[in-house]
C-alpha cells in the first residue's frame, strides 16, 4: 500500500483538534437500568465462554452444564426479538451533522430521565448500537471488550483477549487482530468529520500477540482527500517502558451515502423482525 501524502492531517491547535464522534457520543450513552442488565448478562456470558473454551470438566459435568444452558436458551427463544436500539453505527461514526448534534446536546446533560431509552427522551440513544458492537459493545458477549478513549489527535484502545480468541498456542488469532484494527481505525477515521466505510485494510504482523495480557492500540488520521480517508494504527503490550510493535495497520475509508446504509439497516431489521 503506497503512503498517501495529499491532505495530511496534523495535530493543530487544541481547539482545532479533530474529535472522534463515535467515542465522544458513546461515552455519553446513559447506563439505564435495562442497559445495565444487558451489560451484566453479556459479562456473565463472557465468563462462561472463557471457562467453556478452556475447561477440563468431565463428560458428566459437561452434560449437566449443557442441560442448564439448554433451559436458558429455551427461555430466551420464547421471548420477542427485534432491534434493541435506535440509530445506526455509521450515522454516528462521523459527519458535521453529528458534530452539530453533539454540540446542541452539550448543555442538555441531566435533562433526560435516568430510565430513558428512546431518542425522543434521550438523543444520545443514537449511539446505542455501539453497545452491541462485537468489539467495544458491553452488551455483546462476543466483545472482549475494547475500551477506547481519545488522547489529543489520537485514538487509544485497551483490551485483553481471553482464551476464546486463541489462534497459535497462547496467542491471539490473526483474524481478531485484523478485526480489532478495523474497529480502532473506524473510530479514528470518524475524526475526519466525514462518514466512511472500510475500503481496504492492511495488516503487518510483527510479533505474536499474547492472550491474557493487557494490550494498547493507537490510531491516527494520516490524510483526507475528497472521499478518501486514510488512517494508521499500532498494537503493543500495555506496559511500562517502550514496547515493541506487535502489529500495525493502514486502512482506507471511503465516504458513503447515509441513505444507502439506512436501506441496509432497514433490511436487517426486517429479517430480524420476521424470524
Amino acid at each position: 500500500m503506497s503512503d498517501p501524502t495529499p491532505g495530511a492531517v496534523g495535530s493543530g491547535d487544541a481547539d482545532d483538534r479533530p474529535v472522534s464522534i463515535r467515542i465522544s457520543g458513546f461515552s455519553e450513552l446513559r447506563p439505564t437500568p435495562r442497559r445495565q442488565e444487558m451489560r451484566r448478562l453479556a459479562a456473565a456470558t463472557r465468563r462462561l465462554i472463557e471457562h467453556l473454551v478452556s475447561t477440563t470438566a468431565t463428560t458428566d459435568e459437561l452434560s449437566e452444564a449443557a442441560d442448564l444452558l439448554d433451559q436458558v436458551a429455551g427461555r430466551f427463544a420464547a421471548l420477542p426479538r427485534g432491534s434493541t436500539y435506535s440509530g445506526f453505527a455509521e450515522a454516528a461514526n462521523a459527519g458535521q451533522g453529528m458534530r452539530e448534534h453533539l454540540q446542541r446536546l452539550a448543555g442538555r446533560e441531566g435533562e433526560a430521565d435516568d430510565g430513558a431509552e428512546s431518542m425522543e427522551e434521550d438523543p444520545f440513544e443514537i449511539f446505542a448500537m455501539f453497545d452491541h458492537s462485537p468489539f467495544i459493545g458491553l452488551a455483546n458477549p462476543l466483545s472482549p471488550p475494547v475500551v477506547f478513549e481519545q488522547s489529543a489527535d489520537r485514538v487509544v484502545g485497551r483490551v485483553t483477549f481471553g482464551s476464546a480468541y486463541e489462534g497459535p498456542p497462547g496467542c491471539v488469532h490473526g483474524g481478531y487482530v485484523a478485526a480489532v484494527f478495523d474497529e480502532l481505525l473506524g473510530a479514528t477515521q470518524s475524526m475526519s468529520g466525514t462518514q466512511g466505510m472500510t475500503a481496504h485494510l492492511g495488516i503487518d504482523y510483527r510479533r505474536p500477540t499474547p492472550l491474557h495480557q493487557p494490550l494498547r492500540l493507537e490510531g491516527w488520521l494520516e490524510s483526507h482527500e475528497g472521499r478518501k480517508i486514510w488512517a494508521r494504527g499500532e498494537l503493543r503490550l500495555d506496559a511500562e517502558g517502550e514496547q515493541p510493535v506487535l502489529a500495525e495497520s493502514a486502512a482506507l475509508f471511503i465516504a458513503f451515502d447515509p441513505g444507502r446504509f439506512r436501506e441496509l439497516l432497514d433490511a436487517r431489521d426486517g429479517e430480524v423482525g420476521g424470524s
